[in-house]
């Protein structure tokens, strides 16, 4: 009797065993198959490709209009000025390219923190926590605003200091004050665009930056040539059209996204500490990309004959600035893409997303490259009329070849760490590459070996060349099954969970 009751309990121990391997078994299948499929030849890889362009796309151009009308609302304002005088042009000039973008870079930094939390918690099904994260992200962009308000405040002063005679410091200061409330819209403007962006509602900001651009260009008809206003009309449009654009996002989202947004809660308030290091994180990462350029300008006004080589690196830019518009729509897209594949636990997926954007950025840049080269001497026309700096913009264009094809990656590399959560990595990677290796290069470059604007810019291509080289590398050696489980932790420690599953089901 014992040995056939051992016998008994035997078998169904095995029966339990083979059951638990079937189940676990069944889980691997059911989790392969939410995956994306693995791609075993061209046609599967062609398929893959069209695919993941079009969801990338979807996303991306509307992002890429949305930021081309905010682009707009800048350039419209100095276009209506330009014709109250050269000492007010000077001044909108001075105030929206040093203040206004300061504070600018730094708050979309901060708000990009948004990009990873919102897009990770969107895909793993925690729709309800997105509300939760933008009123985070509102507290403090908020309170960054307050904290950034003294430049705004004091900015005749700061502007004297860095060098900016008294007449055109002081017509600065006053419009650059007059404009503070349009920061304080930036700071509700971004954690709601972030929100939308990780649930890929993206048309209603195109929408909206479209209306909120020709209503802007209305407002500053009216201020400017029919009220005579002068500068305090432009700043009141300027206001008016920023505020209008970010209410309209926030009434968007409390009629229109009941899912996402559930109301005002107090559990805002909860995690603000790691939630603000993560956006610290983003906004060093980010600001360290900006400065890097507008530090080439700074470098090159120093040199000899310091107007032709300011006005040809200007002109190389305001080229390079446009690619960039491109590029801003697709780091977002990409962002969107990789936070919510992590955040539904579909590494496979993530990867192909990352893989067909690289892919496309490199393209575009490589067709921006042929273009640049092929009318080098010829583009320079649309600027100016002037032969020596259509000579001197000529000479430039093999490095704004060059940049444009690193430029063409680096962004949606960029994306693909904010959508991953890497940002504190790729600041100590941006710090690294770019203020300790290449711009000291470049000012070695440019004023020991005497190479001038091209030795200055040669130098801190190099500072890119690197930081882009090392980005890829750390993607290339990404565990993406890794990533997906710790984004997963991340929405539950950060959303207040005690426990979280794998999603079964593709979002």
């Amino acid at each position: 009797m014992a040995v056939a009751l051992d016998s008994e309990n035997d078998e169904e121990t095995g029966a339990l065993v083979v059951e638990v391997k079937g189940a676990k078994q069944i889980d691997e299948e059911e989790e392969e198959v939410d995956d994306a499929p693995v791609v075993r030849n061209g046609g599967e890889a062609w398929g893959v490709f069209l695919g993941e362009s079009n969801r990338l796309w979807a996303i991306g151009a509307p992002i890429a209009f949305n930021i081309i009308c905010l682009y707009g609302t800048n350039s419209t304002t100095q276009m209506f000025v330009g014709h109250l005088g050269n000492l007010q042009l000077s001044a909108v000039a001075i105030g929206l390219s040093v203040v206004s973008n300061f504070s600018f870079g730094f708050l979309l930094g901060m708000g990009s923190a948004l990009e990873t939390l919102c897009g990770q918690a969107f895909g793993a099904g925690h729709v309800a926590m997105l509300g939760v994260y933008m009123q985070r992200s509102w507290i403090i962009l908020l309170t960054s605003s307050l904290l950034l308000s003294p430049l705004y405040v004091f900015a005749t002063p700061i502007l004297k200091l860095l060098g900016q005679e008294d007449d055109v410091a002081a017509e600065a200061g006053a419009f650059t004050l007059r404009i503070l409330p349009q920061m304080f819209a930036l700071a509700v403007n971004f954690p709601t665009q972030k929100f939308l962006q990780a649930q890929s509602k993206v048309a209603v900001l195109a929408w909206i930056g479209f209306v909120a651009l020709v209503v802007h260009v209305g407002l500053l008809g009216l201020f400017v040539f029919v009220f005579h206003w002068g500068l305090g009309g432009a700043a009141a449009a300027y206001n008016m059209s920023s505020w209008l654009m970010s209410i309209a996002q926030v009434i968007y989202v409390v009629g229109w996204c009941k899912d996402g947004w559930t109301g005002l809660s107090w559990s805002a308030f909860k995690e603000l500490w790691a939630f603000v290091k993560l956006s610290l994180a983003s906004a060093v990462m980010l600001c360290l990309e900006i400065w890097y350029m507008m530090v080439l300008v700074v470098l090159t006004g120093h040199l000899n004959n310091a107007e032709i080589a300011v006005d040809s690196i200007s002109i190389c830019m305001n080229i390079n600035g446009w690619e960039g518009m491109l590029f801003i729509g697709l780091n977002a897209a990409i962002s969107v893409r990789v936070s919510n594949e992590l955040g539904s636990g579909r590494p496979r997926a993530t990867m192909h997303a990352v893989i067909v954007v690289v892919a496309q950025s490199l393209a575009f840049g490589l067709l921006a490259m042929a273009f640049i080269l092929a009318f080098r001497s010829h583009f320079s026309i649309i600027f100016t009329s002037d032969k020596e700096l259509q000579k001197a913009v000529a000479n430039l264009a093999h490095l704004l070849a060059v940049t444009m094809v690193l430029n063409s990656i680096q962004p949606v590399i960029s994306g693909v760490a904010v959508g991953g959560g890497w940002q504190a990595l790729v600041a100590y990677i941006n710090l690294g590459s770019y203020y300790i290796f290449g711009l000291p290069l470049g000012f070695i470059l440019g004023y020991m070996f005497n190479w001038g604007v091209q030795g200055i810019w040669a130098g801190m291509l190099c500072g890119t060349s690197m930081q882009t080289i090392i980005l890829l590398y750390v993607v290339w050696k990404t565990d993406w099954k890794a990533e997906a489980a710790q984004a997963l932790e991340r929405v539950r420690l950060w959303g207040g969970q005690e426990e979280i599953k794998l999603p079964t089901q593709s979002s």
